[in-house]
């Protein structure tokens, strides 16, 4: 029987072109999302530890941002071909074919870890886990910039995102499993995309005590 990461990375190899030529430079328009990620990277510096992974990294595009912010950056995603366009393009730089609840990463060796829209497949019933790999990677003071699409539902909501099935969240349950995690959020950005959905953009920033 497939998984969900099965199908969402099936989905994902299926789409690298389509998906590099539309998502590259998308940020260039997203002033909001380029800022919580440059407060990421400034903080990430100020605390000392430069090592920071790109979780769910896709064609690698924000893994060279976080590079060019100063930052010991590597990516790691579900897709070998995602990995493999972000080897091609970034040859510099260090990519692994990795799933997020099980990162090849030791104990508390990162001082931050980027999700960015990268948790949105997970089913809720599995994001408890992804969580707690992304708190057991963080050294103490190490941030998580996670992203995704908030909803004004009580509960998160599945629906048919182009390439594979997702999920939107109320941003304060989301927030809820991040203390659970053992992360104390510093900073949530929710803004309106003028999205046909109707979601939130929505960007929590959290750290570990």
């Amino acid at each position: 029987m497939l998984t969900h990461q099965d199908e969402t990375r099936a989905a994902y190899d299926g789409v690298v072109e389509l998906y590099s030529s539309m998502f590259t430079s998308r940020l260039e328009t997203r002033p909001f999302a380029r800022n919580m990620i440059a407060t990421f990277a400034e903080l990430v510096r100020d605390a000392g530890n430069l090592r920071v992974a790109d979780v769910g990294c896709g064609p690698g595009h924000l893994t060279a941002m976080l590079r060019d912010l100063g930052l010991d950056a590597f990516g790691i995603d579900l897709s070998p071909a995602m990995v493999a366009h972000a080897r091609r393009t970034e040859p510099a730089l260090r990519f692994d074919v990795a799933r997020m609840e099980a990162l090849p990463v030791e104990d508390h060796a990162l001082g931050g870890v980027l999700a960015h829209y990268s948790m949105i497949h997970t089913p809720p019933e599995e994001l408890p886990a992804v969580l707690a790999e992304q708190v057991r990677v963080l050294a103490p003071g190490g941030l998580l910039l996670v992203s995704f699409f908030g909803t004004e539902a009580p509960e998160p909501v599945r629906f048919d995102h182009k390439v594979a099935p997702a999920y939107s969240w109320p941003p304060e349950q989301f927030a809820e499993l991040l203390a659970g995690a053992g992360l104390a959020t510093l900073a949530r950005l929710l803004h309106d995309p003028a999205s046909e959905r109707g979601f939130l953009d929505t960007h929590l920033l959290a750290r570990r005590p």
